[in-house]
């Protein structure tokens, strides 16, 4: 229940020496700020990290071919080979919780030279040989018209999907871009849809300038024939990429009749392993941050513990004429208690106040000028706010736990001869 009267005394307490408690509340704030700020600069970097995977399904990995280095079966070693469109259907009958595997194909290159024409216009992009599933693994927004589907691939239409950049540079503003033709390496697609793909990296500007084409179409105007450049393989959720890896790598070995043992002949790289470091990363840097900010804070609770230490003893006299006149010693525990707690929370409030701020700032200015490379959108939840609150609490308890024992340990007879 509110008692007005114990409110008053807490202030008097407080603000009867204003530097000493500002100080000691000092301790408790820039502990709060310290671990508001370390935990909002930890997600932030976690958010631009992670940004830099875009939307691309993360279970995934994609594998490639290389030379082989080991002679198998009759067959050198240093022989090139290609995957080949069956070996998708292999893959399928052999290992059950794989969920998209999808063979690409590629041509051309932003950084090459130019293999579009449209009119008068030229340039060079990334030119895809996919199957509809691709849009799955690699997530874009088809900003208009439609993406790839199985009658593309099945009747091997001639038709297109290009990125907003590719858009950009063969049309004027205004332009219409679907039912409109492309010429890629000479031959003439028709343009079905656009894209734009979310992306946060340094690749940002290739991204939106590719073209997506449907496999056996791609296959059969560029003579590219059964092979197949690469595949990006996807598992069903609750089965990591990382655990079927070895099987996969395995079976296609033995259908491309490459040495079991030779480990260099596919390339892959696992996308789910790298983003599982990350998280792991990022997990261990939460810990550090929580660790060294508790251990800031701990060092302003020693402080209010100290304080409250000296204001009982000044206070020794006025605890003896109380506990003389009868009062309970839970009660003079209790004042000692709240007033801990009081300014432990009020130091604390005021902590996570100027964090929320900062962060404010930061955002602001990152939202003014840009992202920065590897962060993006510093915060914390409300979760750790409400944590904060709690071991402020705690810490309030503590820090006002000795110096109430103490106040009620001292005998009033003793309490009244103190001068």
């Amino acid at each position: 229940m509110f008692n007005r009267d114990r409110w008053k005394e807490i202030l008097e307490v407080l603000t009867s020496n204003w530097f000493r408690t500002v100080l000691t509340a000092f301790g408790v704030f820039w502990g709060i700020l310290i671990l508001i700020i370390l935990l909002a600069a930890g997600k932030g970097l976690e958010n631009g990290i992670k940004a830099d995977f875009g939307d691309i399904a993360t279970n995934t990995m994609f594998m490639w071919t290389r030379s082989t280095t080991k002679s198998y079966q009759g067959l050198p070693k240093g022989r090139s080979f290609e995957f080949k469109i069956e070996d998708v259907q292999t893959l399928k009958d052999n290992i059950p919780h794989l969920r998209f595997i999808s063979p690409r194909n590629r041509l051309g290159g932003f950084r090459g030279g130019s293999n579009v024409i449209r009119g008068l216009k030229t340039g060079a992009y990334n030119v895809y040989g996919d199957y509809p599933e691709i849009i799955n693994q690699d997530p874009m927004t088809v900003t208009s018209g439609r993406f790839l589907n199985q009658n593309d691939i099945r009747e091997k239409r001639k038709i297109a999907i290009i990125g907003s950049g590719v858009k950009n540079d063969l049309y004027e503003k205004d332009e219409e871009v679907l039912g409109t033709y492309i010429k890629i390496q000479g031959v003439n697609f028709m343009v079905v849809g656009t894209y734009k793909k979310n992306s946060n990296d340094g690749d940002g500007e290739e991204a939106q300038k590719e073209i997506f084409v449907p496999f056996t179409t791609f296959s059969q105007a560029f003579n590219r024939g059964n092979d197949v450049g690469w595949m990006a393989i996807t598992a069903h959720d609750g089965h990591s990429i990382s655990d079927l890896k070895e099987r996969v790598i395995n079976t296609v070995k033995a259908k491309r009749k490459v040495h079991p043992e030779d480990d260099r002949a596919i390339g892959y790289f696992d996308l789910y392993e790298q983003y599982n470091r990350v998280e792991s990363l990022f997990g261990a840097m939460g810990f550090i941050a929580y660790f060294v900010g508790i251990l800031v804070l701990l060092s302003g609770i020693i402080g209010v513990s100290n304080i409250m230490l000296i204001v009982v003893k000044e206070r020794t006299k006025e605890i003896g004429i109380r506990r003389a006149l009868g009062e309970d010693p839970w009660s003079i525990k209790k004042q000692i208690l709240m007033e801990s707690i009081f300014l432990t929370l009020i130091s604390g409030m005021a902590g996570i106040s100027f964090g929320a701020l900062f962060i404010y700032a930061v955002n602001a200015l990152l939202d003014a000028n840009g992202p920065v490379d590897m962060f993006l959108n510093p915060s914390v939840s409300l979760g750790v706010v409400v944590g904060a609150l709690v071991i402020l609490v705690v810490s309030g308890l503590l820090a006002g736990f000795i110096p109430a024992q103490s106040a009620i340990k001292v005998r009033p007879i003793d309490a009244l001869r103190t001068e």
